[in-house]
């Protein structure tokens, strides 16, 4: 493997961004260590419902769930400050994990209008009035 396609974790192959379907800890609304929000960011809820289920889940199960919480803290990578380009990129990462399939039916949905628009387009500049148009606009010149 070379240096340019070796694969550091936070970055795709090819180095140009982070990955935005990874699980991060979160450094914009932490309380101990990120991992609470980090999850809570990853699956589009609340951070307090993240961190309630946490504390229930201590008071039932103590060794396993801290244990658990402070691999996570360790192994789970800080998220990046350039992780989203906006909030609708984020926004648009956030409802492919939590509906996938929604989601991509949106998009396949979105690309069938585009298509169309593209093939009105091309019916038209390849109809004669759309050559006719043309013509009259080069005479008016």
């Amino acid at each position: 493997m070379t240096a340019g396609n070796s694969y550091n974790g936070n970055r795709h192959a090819d180095n140009s961004r982070p990955s935005p379907s990874r699980l991060y800890r979160s450094q914009r609304s932490k309380i101990l260590l990120g991992v609470c929000s980090g999850i809570a960011e990853y699956l589009g809820v609340e951070p307090w419902m993240v961190r309630v289920f946490t504390v229930i889940a201590g008071f039932m199960f103590a060794p396993p769930t801290l244990a658990g919480y402070l691999i996570l803290a360790f192994v789970l990578p800080k998220a990046p400050q350039d992780l989203y380009r906006d909030e609708g990129e984020q926004r648009f990462w956030r409802d492919v994990r939590i509906d996938p399939a929604q989601k991509f039916s949106e998009l396949r949905h979105r690309f069938r209008e585009l298509e169309r628009q593209l093939q009105r387009m091309e019916a038209y500049v390849t109809s004669k009035s759309f050559r006719l148009n043309r013509e009259i606009k080069d005479l008016e010149r």
